[in-house]
Order: structure tokens, then C-alpha cells, then sequence
């Protein structure tokens, strides 16, 4: 079969196939490519079109390694890259150099640039006559890391031959790294960008300075999605991920295409999302469960993400598909069919059969790091002229000859040779037909160098025009005036299209009184930025016991109607988590670890809840089953057993419904419900409740004012020192009629290391709850370490606390004693062994997973030990702080600093 593959692969140049019949589609030896071309017939199709490429150095890092390629680093700054144009795509075309003595140093001016520049990501214009791409200019000498150049946007026109910054402003260009441009229909750009300008202004609604937020790694701020004029003008931000929102590109259909980073919570997923050119309807398009679709198979797969994507002529996906990061710069190239697919494979956990994309090589191509001896493709550009080419930047497998240190082809002899090691990477350009099975070399490769992407000035189809919507016309006025968005959820009792309970039961009254419907309230959680080190060096124990929510800020509450419905005002232009809570406040489903964005005015709707583990689609209107609540049965009349003043119409869920005849409900801070369904002339309404912020005996976590009316700039921030420590520390004596203390229920009067006359105690419970710093980790109190980590067992022994010591036990069970570095026993000065003591932990009662994970509440349960020792007001507030991850504080700004 390969012999078969490679007669017809190389047809082109007898010399070329006979080389590659002996490489196995590897050319060359001794250190050199040896690929010919240049005597071969210039393709008929494509000569005509420029092709414009980047040529750089390989670059290595102090230890004389190559440089990593990391995806999850698009700052990265790579010198020694130039952009190259030849006016054909052929091997014989002369090329010039377009960035050539644009950067020189003006010492008068106090500017030494140091070092080359560095240039990536091109896109061309549908007709042809633009290209769009990304550059940095080289360091300038003496400046400091933050101080250097950033990433811009730049455009060359082939009918001028000028090349322009599209931000003329230097203030303005340098807000912010700008990267991966791509031509919006109307002649806008559409490009990520780590200025966040929309994210940076509602900054001074929070009372906090302008900066751009990190990416949920914390390593740099996070590249978002923006839009702009073709001059540089109108910069408007349209994404509000916390991590980066990458590479993006348009459809046909005039929906921009990207790459999305979810790590929220330790998610840590790269897939492909949608969103229109103005920010409204982001949804997920394809791969959020497909992560691992390459060659890295096994219990412990080696992640496989979808790089550079763009839609091929026939409308499929092409993709370069490899490792996140790696020394290889290259993977597969592979198309994904997202018009009918959403993962790779027709069963969950990337079993059964491969259905939603497939290789477009012609034969395996390694993507887990190892050797391929088909070689790698950087990057894969389709031509649109009707024929199955490509234009790719593509590598031969090289290794390293052990006697000569020189490079040899990867065939099946060097393969076999132990301990091989594989020789740097060699791309050059490439014309690769996918369904002729041939390959033609456009610029020969050179050691030391690779063409890392390449594009061609071809026409293509126009992408569909999505015009931005008309205030007043195509989206309500107020809203959009008010900075808000409507938020509607059919039923959260619906989970893939299936209800989780019988939603017709819980919206009859009848059936189903409020306390025992499960879902009571909606909570709705923002994310909280967080600064660089130049901005605010705080100490990172800010975050807690994990970072895995980082900090989080409560926005408010609404609540969930009897069928699982809701639909409420929510705050435009910011990253948003919801969470379905019961009537105590605690969070009863997982958390919502995506996150949601709106645009002012802007209606998102969606079916219901999702399992994370599920790989139903959610959140992709085509694809997602139908709702599991169909709503009410007929219209103009009122759902079963409710007041008979409250008609529907057909389809209407109550929240729809409610929101018709009253208006759209706003968030409110505390948690507040008022029965408006049952019919009284069938039974009593259910009665009232409210959990209050205001009832709190000690400070709370948001402000009089708001306390007092909720707006939609209202946060209840929470930070463990100053609102969940204060419930401790709570005097909460009890007095005779004369004033006399005859009982101190004061949490910290009997959860201490010292007794009421002041000496050791062990605490009761094993629980100490004193604000003093700890012990065992000096970055919290004691009575956060008690509460949130596990904590050995205590005995007082000789007048002192002390931990419980036992000793140690084998896999086996078998006692456990110190040895030497020989396995030898080690004897104490009577002779006998030495056992190996250690301490008996005692597990954590409260979780950062949430309040339902913590057995803490359990004592305050009727008929627990300690029911009515904290008011419902105090247990609330625990219940949040812990739903949201149990941080020390959630605001950076508050926090102490280094």
C-alpha cells in the first residue's frame, strides 16, 4: 500500500520520486532536504495568485533547545521572522521580503531596537486585495519587560504595495497586545487582543484602576475578541472569556469562528465556539469532548487541540490538529464536518467510531510528539479554485545519525536504531493535493529555518453580512440603554433534553408546595479579575485553599418559577456563572464551569441544565435536543390549579409568562420569595420567606446602600477574614433577668486551644476556630486551616497540645520502621528497631466543592448538637462563600500585598 501511495504521490520530477520512494515521503539525508522541484511544470491553477509566507529562524532558548511553541502563550515573542511575497506560487517566482528595514533604531530619539522582529497570523481579504497579519516589533534597548513593544495589527495592499499599522495612534496601538486578524464582510476587522477595552473601562464601576485581566493560568492577561475599523478605529470588545478566545475566523454564513481556552475550574478544554461580529449569540460549535483526537492514545491521553481553524471550500473545518505545545511546531491536518457533527466520535469518553472529522494526509501523521514519518504540517491553506490542493507548510521526519550527528530520513532502518532522537524540524512550502495524492515543493526547505504559514491572494466567496442590531428596532431599547440583557431558561429540571422530575407535577400547586420543590433560586456569580504583578503584587493566598474558582463575586438572585423556568434582567459586557440553589441558598447541581456572556439588550435563551460529563450538545441552538417542558398546553388559559388571572399563552413557561404580564424581574441580592402561582380558592398560598443580608449580627459583604436597594451595580463580595471569621469571634452570651451571663455560646469561647480559665485544651470537636495566624500554614487563621484543610488529630500530653501519633503501616498493613540508604533497619540505643510515627488526620468539614459537600451544616440541622446557634442570615453566608470556592478574600484589591 505504501509503495502503491508513493509512485502516485511523486509523479512530478523522476529524481524527486525516486527520492522519496527511498525516504518514505522523507527527503534527503546528511543534513539537507535534498528536495528538488525546480524543474518542474508550473501548475496552470495557481500561478497567477501572490502567495505571502513567514520565514523564520528556529530559535533556542539558554540550554541550546528549541524554543517551545505553546498555544496557551499567544504573546510569545519569537525574533528572527520576516513576511515574504512571490508574485506566483510557484518554485521559480523571485520573492522580496515586505517588512524588510521597517524597524530601524533612531539613537537621537533614544530607540535601539535589539534583535529581529517577529511576525504571524495571516489572513487575506474574500477579494483578494488585502492581507491582514500580526507583528511585534524588535526590543528596544534598556526598556523593561512591560515597557517593550506590543503586538499589532498590520495591512499590506497588493494593488499599492503599502504596508500600514491599522492603529495609526502609538497610545493607542500600544493599549494592548493585538493578534490573528481576520476580514469581517463589511470590511471591519475582527482580531484578539489583550486590551479588554470593554472589560477595562467597568473597571471604575467597581472602584478599581483600568487593567487587563489575566487568563485563568494566571500566567498573562487574556487575549479576548475585539472589532475594528479597517483604519484602526472603533475598537469595540466582543467576547468576555477569562481565559484567551483565539484565532478567529469567519464563516460563509457571517459567524465568526474561534478558538475558545474554557479553564474554568480546572476545566482546561480548547474547542471551537461561534459568536456574531457584534458579540451576541457566542455558542459552542464543536470538540469540547473531543480533546484528545489524535495519536496519544492510551489511560492517560496526550491532548490534541484545534489550531488556526477555517472554513474549506466545501464548508467543512480545516484544522492543524497537534499537541498543545511542543518542538515540533506541527501536527495533522485535519477537516471537521461541524455542520453535522459536534465531537469526533459517535460514543461519549472518544469511543466508537470517528465521525465528525478526518485527516486530510495521505497517510498517518504522529501528533503526540513523537516520530512521524509522514512528517508534520505547520500550517494548511486552502485554495478555492475547485481542486482539493493545499498550500502547507510541511516538514520531513529527520533523525539524528548517532554516529555522524548528522540528519538521516526516518526510514524504517533509522527508525529502528535505539535510542534514536529525532533532528530539528525542516519546513518549507508546499502545494499538497489531498485527493491526487501528490505534492509539490513551492520553497525548498533550510536548515535552521522553517516557513511557518503561508496564505495565497486568491478571491473567495464573501462571507453572508450579519448587520449590527438596531436599538429600538431589533433589540429593546431600554435594555440596551440600561446595559442589560434578558437571561431565559425554560426549566433547569430539564437535563439534555430529558426532565430530571415531572415538571407538570411541580408547577401544579396542588401537587407540589414551594418546600418541596427543590430548585428555588437562581444565583448568579461573576468572575473577578485579576491584575499582573506590575499592577498589584498581592499575595497569592488571596485565593485560598484553591484556585480553582480564583475570586468570585455574587451579582444577586432570582427566583425559580414552579416549572424550573426563569427569565430576569442580567448585566451586559461581563463573564457570568450561574448556579441553581435551594431555599437555603445552597448550590444543588454542579457548577457552571463555562462562561456565559451578554450584550446589551440582547435575549439568550436556552433548554435547560447540562452534565458536564455529557456530551449532548448544549449550547448550540441546531444541535441541542428539544426542551423536556413543552410548556403551557393552550393559551388563554391559566397553568393548572394557578390564579386564574394568569393566562398563557401556548408554549409559555411561567417565568415567560410572569415576566409578559409584569415585567422583566431584576436580581436582587437576598433571597426573597413571595408565592404569585397558587390559586387560593383551591388551597392557602405557600407563605413567605426572605434571607436577608441586612439580618446579619456582624459585617456585611455588601454595602448599606445596596443592602437597602439592589442595583445592577451591587456585589456581594465575600472575604473570609472580614465576613465569615466575625461569626466566630460573634459574642453570643445568655443573661438572666439581672444581667448576669449564664451561658456563653460564643464559638470561639469553647472552639479554642485554650479553656475559660486559660489553660491548653484540645478543642471541642477537634474544630478551633480562633482567628490567630496558623501553625501549620502562616498564610490564614487558624480557623480557616481547621475548617478547609484536613488537620491531624490533638491530645493533651505533659500540659500541651500535641498531635496523635501513631505508627506507620505498609500497603500490606505491616508496622513500618527506619531504615538506611540500604533497606537496613536503623536501632535505637537499646537495639531495637525505631518505628516510623505518624500523625492520624482528621478529614475536613467544610469543601471548596460547595455547601452541600460540607459536613459542617449538619450539626445545625434539627436536632443536631449546635440547631439555632447560628441564624439562618449567618449559615446563608457560609453557604455562598463556600458555593463560590471558599476563597480568603475575592477581591485582589483587598488582599494583603507582597
Amino acid at each position: 500500500m505504501e509503495g502503491i501511495f508513493l509512485n502516485k504521490f511523486y509523479t512530478l520530477a523522476g529524481g524527486l520520486a525516486a527520492l522519496l520512494l527511498l525516504a518514505g515521503c522523507s527527503g534527503g539525508s546528511g543534513g539537507s532536504s535534498g528536495l528538488g522541484g525546480g524543474d518542474q511544470a508550473e501548475d496552470p491553477v495557481v500561478v497567477d495568485y501572490p502567495v505571502v509566507y513567514v520565514r523564520r529562524t528556529l530559535n533556542r532558548d539558554e540550554d541550546d533547545m528549541l524554543v517551545t511553541s505553546d498555544l496557551y502563550a499567544p504573546s510569545a515573542f519569537n525574533p528572527g521572522a520576516e513576511l515574504v511575497m512571490r508574485d506566483r506560487a510557484t518554485a521559480s517566482a523571485p520573492e522580496r521580503v515586505l517588512t524588510e528595514n521597517l524597524f530601524v533604531s533612531d539613537e537621537e530619539a533614544g530607540v535601539v531596537f535589539e534583535g529581529g522582529y517577529d511576525v504571524k497570523d495571516l489572513a487575506v481579504s474574500a477579494d483578494g486585495t488585502q492581507l491582514a497579519f500580526a507583528m511585534r516589533a524588535p526590543d528596544i534597548e534598556g526598556l523593561d519587560d512591560d515597557e517593550q513593544p506590543s503586538w499589532n495589527i498590520w495591512l499590506y495592499d497588493f494593488e499599492t504595495a503599502q504596508l500600514t499599522r491599522a492603529i495609526q495612534s502609538d497610545l493607542i496601538a500600544e493599549e494592548g497586545d493585538d493578534i490573528a486578524p481576520a476580514f469581517l464582510p463589511d470590511g471591519r476587522l475582527v482580531f484578539t487582543s489583550t486590551r479588554q477595552r470593554r472589560s477595562r473601562a467597568l473597571l471604575l464601576d467597581d472602584n478599581k484602576p483600568q487593567f487587563s485581566a489575566l487568563a485563568e493560568d494566571l500566567d498573562e492577561p487574556a487575549f479576548v475578541l475585539h472589532v475594528m475599523e479597517a483604519d484602526g478605529t472603533d475598537i469595540q470588545q466582543i467576547s468576555y472569556n477569562q481565559s484567551h478566545d483565539l484565532s478567529p475566523t469567519v464563516l460563509f454564513n457571517g459567524r465568526i469562528l474561534f478558538s475558545r481556552w474554557d479553564n474554568m475550574g480546572g476545566v482546561d478544554r480548547l474547542s471551537l465556539y461561534t459568536v456574531k461580529p457584534d458579540g451576541t449569540d457566542l455558542q459552542f460549535h464543536y470538540g469540547y469532548h473531543s480533546q484528545a483526537t489524535g495519536t496519544g492514545s492510551g489511560p492517560d491521553p496526550i491532548p490534541a487541540a484545534f489550531s488556526k481553524p477555517q472554513q474549506m471550500p466545501d464548508g467543512r473545518i480545516l484544522v492543524t490538529l497537534r499537541a498543545p505545545e511542543g518542538i515540533t511546531y506541527g501536527g495533522d491536518m485535519v477537516v471537521i464536518d461541524a455542520e453535522n457533527f459536534t465531537e469526533a466520535y459517535s460514543e461519549p469518553e472518544q469511543q466508537g467510531v470517528l465521525q465528525g472529522q478526518e485527516s486530510l494526509s495521505v497517510e498517518q501523521v504522529i501528533t503526540d510528539g513523537g516520530l512521524s514519518p509522514h512528517g508534520l504540517f505547520a500550517n494548511a491553506w486552502a485554495f478555492h479554485d475547485g481542486t482539493s490542493r493545499l498550500l502547507v507548510s510541511w516538514s520531513e521526519c529527520r533523525v539524528i545519525d548517532p554516529e555522524t550527528e548528522l540528519p538521516q530520513p526516518c526510514t524504517d532502518e533509522w527508525l529502528a536504531t535505539p535510542d534514536i532522537v529525532p533532528a530539528d524540524p525542516l519546513y518549507g512550502l508546499w502545494i499538497y493535493d489531498y485527493r491526487e495524492g501528490t505534492q509539490r515543493p513551492i520553497i525548498q526547505p533550510v536548515e535552521g529555518q522553517m516557513i511557518s504559514e503561508a496564505v495565497t491572494a486568491d478571491t473567495r466567496p464573501i462571507a453572508e453580512f450579519i448587520p449590527q442590531p438596531i436599538p429600538g428596532i431589533d433589540i429593546d431599547r431600554d435594555l440596551f440603554d440600561e446595559g442589560m440583557a434578558i437571561l431565559d431558561i425554560r426549566s433547569v429540571y430539564d437535563f439534555d433534553g430529558v426532565a430530571a422530575v415531572d415538571i407538570a407535577a411541580l408547577a401544579d400547586p396542588l401537587q407540589t408546595t414551594a418546600a418541596e420543590r427543590p430548585a428555588r433560586f437562581l444565583r448568579v456569580v461573576k468572575a473577578v479579575g485579576v491584575p499582573d504583578r506590575d499592577t498589584l503584587d498581592f499575595d497569592r493566598s488571596a485565593f485560598g485553599r484553591s484556585r480553582a474558582q480564583l475570586m468570585r463575586e455574587i451579582i444577586g438572585y432570582t427566583p425559580i418559577q414552579p416549572d424550573g423556568s426563569v427569565r430576569v434582567k442580567v448585566p451586559a459586557d461581563m463573564p457570568l456563572a450561574i448556579s441553581v440553589v435551594d431555599a437555603n441558598g445552597r448550590r444543588i447541581v454542579g457548577r457552571h464551569n463555562n462562561w456565559l456572556q451578554f450584550r446589551a439588550g440582547e435575549i439568550r435563551k436556552c433548554q435547560g441544565c447540562h452534565s458536564g460529563d455529557s456530551e449532548v450538545p448544549h449550547g448550540r441552538t441546531d444541535k441541542e435536543p428539544e426542551s423536556a417542558w413543552a410548556g403551557a398546553p393552550t393559551s388563554a388559559a391559566p397553568f393548572a390549579n394557578t390564579e386564574p388571572a394568569l393566562t398563557a399563552d401556548m408554549g409559555e413557561t411561567m417565568a415567560q409568562l410572569m415576566a409578559r404580564v409584569a415585567g422583566h424581574p431584576v436580581l436582587d441580592g437576598d433571597l426573597k420569595f413571595a408565592d404569585l402561582w397558587t390559586d387560593p380558592a383551591l388551597r392557602e398560598k405557600d407563605p413567605s420567606s426572605e434571607l436577608l443580608t441586612s439580618d446579619l449580627p456582624t459585617p456585611a459583604p455588601t454595602s448599606l446602600a445596596c443592602q437597602s436597594e439592589w442595583t445592577a451595580d451591587c456585589r456581594t463580595v465575600i472575604h473570609y477574614p472580614e465576613h465569615i471569621q466575625p461569626i466566630w469571634d460573634l459574642p453570643r452570651e445568655i443573661t438572666d433577668a439581672m444581667g448576669n451571663v449564664i451561658d456563653d455560646q460564643t464559638c470561639t469561647s469553647c472552639h479554642s486551644n485554650r479553656d475559660a480559665a486559660g489553660m491548653a485544651q484540645v478543642p471541642p470537636g477537634q474544630l478551633d476556630l480562633s482567628a490567630s495566624q496558623s501553625g501549620v500554614n502562616t498564610n490564614f487563621s487558624t480557623s480557616y486551616v481547621e475548617l478547609i484543610f484536613d488537620n491531624p488529630t490533638q491530645e493533651l500530653r505533659d500540659g500541651a497540645v500535641q498531635n496523635v501519633l501513631v505508627q506507620d503501616t505498609d500497603d500490606d498493613g505491616n508496622l513500618v520502621f527506619e531504615t538506611d540508604e540500604d533497606g537496613e533497619l536503623i536501632l535505637d540505643a537499646d537495639g531495637n528497631p525505631i518505628p516510623v510515627m505518624v500523625t492520624v488526620d482528621i478529614e475536613r468539614i467544610m469543601d471548596t466543592a460547595g455547601a452541600n459537600a460540607s459536613r459542617f451544616f449538619r450539626v445545625f440541622e434539627a436536632g443536631g448538637v449546635h440547631a439555632g446557634a447560628l441564624s439562618a442570615a449567618e449559615l446563608r453566608l457560609i453557604s455562598e462563600w463556600l458555593d463560590i470556592g471558599a476563597q480568603y478574600y475575592n477581591n485582589p484589591f483587598d488582599a494583603p500585598v507582597n
